[in-house]
């Protein structure tokens, strides 16, 4: 027979494993069956004895009751107050028919005023350009003149710069994949070639390239950077069966500034490298190494961790032990609380360190001092294990945010710039060779960095596409940047 011991040991490891698969059974029925699901069943379907399977026993619930503060009731705005600042193209004055017999019988002593939204279709229409000749009255032996021809972005070509910003924003902002724009612009009065929109897509991005550079240079001189990056698939046909391979679309930001998206091929360490070689401050990112070993290997770098991320761990343990999770989540909570709170009064960059190094240490100490205690006792496969050996890992990057005022807690500002392109892959699935990669990049940092500062994307892109081709290099672009752009008179 077995020694006590091993039977032990082995009793401990079942009842891990069976642990573990409870916890992954769990989450899969949350995906499956959770709310806000496109697919839903009834949930006592899932209490259903099946055959040879034993009706399941009602686990024992815990109740976890705690206060927490309601936001306000958002009001609902009125129609007329959420349509206030769209124009009036049209009024029709619909008068009383006992006014229309006898006109002069009534006198006007009101109105009433209500309104209706209407819609004008997308229209293709031709610009036409004239330039007339002339010839010398009296010397005819001097050549005819003519006016030089108007600078366009597309040398020879038909497409204007408000066509190739519209073309540029129904794919990179309202996702449309060209051939859905190809069916669409039949519609619009002439219909447009997927393949000529291909390459307006490739021109627009070769023109707006150099104030890429700019922006990326200038986000490369500040002292603070957030970084992240989404894999992307593309169709490479050098890849086998002629299928596709993953590439990754690099993200750098920093909060009330412009983005900067980078197109690579992998994910390896050597790409952060080449996108923030020169940089020297603060770099604030996810848990991802590659990260973390660049900071390593450039003593001028310091790298910052994400509050976020570690909350989102305790928050999917939260089933296994829901006192201590809520502690963790409490008390990360009121991190952010203090934030906005200290946000709200104006803080300067140095008042705001101060409040960090003044107010977080206690509230640290008892984290760490739980998180290393439910560590030990946890069970190393379990959510709950994890979340609490990640944040002891990250610990020192996290609190490294005691010691500035310029940063953030989490980099959620970044991760949203890239839900653009994560809706965009969706529809259109996988960009069409990897040399296209980049365009998407350019083009994407464009209009994400003008949405960011309240700026028309459509009016900008016309705008500087019409500037573009009458420039030469020795014009200063850097007016032309989301960050200073001014609209042209």
């Amino acid at each position: 027979m077995p020694p006590v011991e091993e039977v032990y040991r082995e009793n401990q490891t079942l009842k891990e494993e069976n642990a573990v698969l409870r916890q992954q059974l769990a989450w899969f029925q949350r995906q499956m069956f959770g709310s806000g699901k496109s697919e839903t069943l009834d949930r006592l379907q899932t209490v259903l004895p099946l055959p040879d399977t034993p009706v399941p026993v009602p686990a024992k619930t815990q109740t976890v009751a705690y206060e927490r503060r309601m936001a306000p009731a958002e009001k609902r705005p009125v129609p007329a107050e959420t349509f206030k600042d769209v124009p009036v193209k049209e009024t029709v004055v619909i008068q009383p028919p006992e006014v229309q017999a006898q006109p002069e019988a009534y006198e006007q002593i009101g109105e009433e005023r209500t309104f209706e939204l209407d819609v004008v279709p997308p229209q293709i229409f031709k610009r036409e350009i004239v330039r007339p000749k002339y010839r010398h009255k009296t010397d005819r032996a001097l050549p005819p003149v003519l006016a030089p021809a108007p600078a366009r972005p597309v040398t020879g070509g038909y497409a204007s710069a408000g066509l190739l910003a519209w073309v540029a924003l129904s794919k990179y902002v309202d996702h449309a994949p060209l051939y859905r724009l190809e069916k669409q612009s039949a519609r619009w009065g002439a219909k447009l070639s997927r393949q000529t929109m291909a390459d307006w897509i490739r021109i627009t991005a070769e023109w707006l390239e150099p104030i890429y550079k700019q922006m990326h240079k200038r986000l490369l001189a500040g002292r603070y950077l957030q970084a992240d990056e989404t894999p992307i698939r593309c169709n490479d046909p050098d890849e086998k069966r002629g299928g596709t391979t993953e590439g990754w679309m690099w993200v750098i930001s920093r909060p009330n500034d412009d983005v900067v998206f980078d197109w690579r091929l992998s994910r390896r360490h050597g790409e952060l490298t080449s996108l923030i070689e020169g940089f020297r401050g603060l770099l604030h990112s996810d848990g991802y190494a590659a990260y973390e070993s660049y900071a390593k290997a450039h003593p001028e770098v310091t790298w910052l961790a994400c509050w976020a991320h570690a909350r989102r761990k305790f928050y999917a343990a939260r089933d296994q032990g829901p006192k201590v999770v809520h502690f963790f989540l409490r008390i990360i909570g009121w991190f952010y609380e203090s934030e906005q709170l200290w946000g709200d009064k104006g803080l300067t960059e140095s008042e705001l360190q101060r409040h960090r190094s003044k107010y977080y240490p206690r509230k640290l100490y008892w984290l760490k001092k739980v998180a290393l205690a439910v560590r030990a006792r946890a069970l190393p496969k379990s959510d709950l294990y994890k979340a609490c050996d990640y944040l002891l890992h990250f610990w020192t990057p996290l609190t490294e945010h005691l010691k500035h005022g310029i940063t953030k807690l989490d980099t959620n500002i970044v991760e949203n710039c890239i839900r653009p392109s994560a809706i965009g892959k969706k529809n259109f699935l996988f960009i069409g060779h990897p040399d296209a990669g980049q365009r998407s990049a350019i083009i994407y940092s464009i209009v994400v960095s003008c949405e960011r500062r309240g700026i028309d994307p459509f009016a900008y892109l016309r705008d500087v596409l019409t500037r573009l081709p009458t420039m030469t290099t020795r014009d200063d672009l850097s007016s032309l940047t989301p960050a200073l752009w001014q609209p042209a008179r």
